[in-house]
C-alpha cells in the first residue's frame, strides 16, 4: 500500500518506479538485480523435513540468542553481518530456512551449513 497515494493497492506505482528507477540509472533491470544479489548475497529458501518443528525453532533460538530476535513470520534472527528466518511449513513436517549476508559468500555458506546441521539433528 503507498500511503502518498492515499494507500492504492496498485502494481502500477512499482512499475513505474522501477521503470524510473532504471531509466536514472542508466542500467538494466538486470544489471541492478544482479548488483544487489552481489551485495545482499542469499542462500534461497532451502526445505528440510523434521519431526517437530516447535523443537528444531527452540533449539536454533537457543543457541543464536545472542542475536535481534523476531517472531513475526517465524522465527527471524538478525546480526550485524548477516540474518536468517527459519520457519515451520503449516501443511508438511517441513521447516524453510532463508540466510542473507551483507556481500560475504563465505559467511553465506559457513552459517547455511552451520544451521542446516543444527536444524537436522535430530
Amino acid at each position: 500500500y503507498f500511503k502518498q497515494h492515499w494507500y492504492c493497492d496498485s502494481g502500477m506505482i512499482p512499475l513505474l518506479w522501477v521503470a524510473k528507477l532504471v531509466s536514472a540509472s542508466g542500467s538494466s533491470l538486470a544489471g541492478l538485480v544482479g548488483e544487489m544479489i552481489e551485495r545482499y548475497p542469499c542462500s534461497g529458501e532451502v526445505n528440510s523435513t523434521v519431526e517437530n518443528v516447535g523443537e528444531v525453532l527452540a533449539r536454533v533460538e537457543k543457541e543464536y540468542s545472542g542475536g535481534e530476535v523476531s517472531k513475526i513470520d517465524g522465527l527471524s534472527i538478525d546480526f550485524p553481518e548477516w540474518r536468517f528466518n527459519l520457519r515451520g511449513s503449516n501443511t508438511e513436517p517441513v521447516i524453510r530456512l532463508n540466510v542473507e549476508t551483507r556481500g560475504d559468500r563465505d559467511l553465506l555458506a559457513a552459517k547455511t551449513d552451520e544451521l542446516l546441521a543444527l536444524i537436522r539433528t535430530s
